[in-house]
């Protein structure tokens, strides 16, 4: 069989965030082709009037299952999925959907201070899915959720190799770090796929070392574990495709995309 001959994975997310997702899920699926759906006419999603956004994610979604017809998508996307991951799957029942949502559970279990914060969008930070994660698993914990305006639009930037400064990054993470009682903060939650390609940045201006939970790898591990494995499929030959919804991705973005072995159409 050839790797042709399977349905592709769908991965989407607002911007290009998506890609700390993609690259996790090609390691464990290296049999699937991808299709990477960045909604950049739509980004960043953090601001959006819920009913607008839930509108916009449904009628793209009608379009893009219906062109594509993948094996199963994946919503690389913590506002996006915390909002409209029920409505997805109500509107499309015969398809299955991976989401992505805060890693709070896992933090609840390995953070020792029992000080753990949650490093956001607006969008993910203000949803009741969100509180009801802490209330569910993290009920013994002081979580901190922190909402930021800015900082997928500068990991947006940084990844395609923009220059930040030290002290607009360090404004929208400073208040990650709680000091109480003689403990600090000893796990951030990333909770925006963007914000895992600032990790080196943000662990270098840390004002103490903590862990930087990135879910990527067990959003992979969930995917594989609901597509099979198949068997002597002949390796994958050429890129895969990169759909952006503004149809006008600059210079910068095609090149990173063609550093993930992806082709803008």
């Amino acid at each position: 069989m050839k790797s042709s001959d399977l349905k592709p994975i769908l991965v989407f997310d607002s911007g290009i965030g998506g890609l700390t997702v993609l690259r996790e899920l090609r390691v464990l699926m290296p049999e699937r082709h991808f299709i990477y759906t960045a909604d950049d006419a739509g980004f960043p999603y953090g601001g959006w009037e819920e009913d607008a956004l839930k509108e916009r994610v449904i009628s793209l979604f009608r379009g893009l299952l219906a062109t594509h017809d993948p094996e199963l998508c994946v919503i690389a996307c913590n506002t996006a999925f915390t909002l409209v991951g029920a409505d997805l799957r109500a509107a499309f029942p015969e398809m299955r959907f991976v989401g992505t949502v805060p890693a709070i559970k896992p933090a609840a279990e390995r953070t020792r201070s029992g000080l753990v914060s949650v490093l956001a969008t607006p969008g993910t930070v203000k949803r009741a899915y969100t509180r009801d994660l802490i209330q569910s698993f993290a009920s013994q914990c002081h979580v901190r959720l922190v909402g930021s305006e800015n900082l997928a639009r500068m990991a947006e930037a940084y990844i395609r190799g923009e220059t930040l400064s030290d002290d607009a990054v360090l404004a929208e993470i400073s208040q990650c770090f709680v000091e109480r009682d003689g403990r600090k903060t000893d796990i951030v939650v990333l909770a925006c796929t963007h914000y895992p390609f600032m990790a080196n940045v943000f662990r270098r201006l840390a004002p103490w070392p903590v862990d930087w939970l990135d879910p990527a790898e067990a959003i992979a591990r969930r995917a594989r574990s609901l597509v099979p494995l198949m068997a002597d499929v002949e390796p994958l030959i050429g890129e895969d495709p990169a759909i952006f919804t503004s149809g006008r991705p600059d210079f910068s973005t095609r090149r990173l995309m063609q550093g993930f072995g992806l082709t803008v159409r």
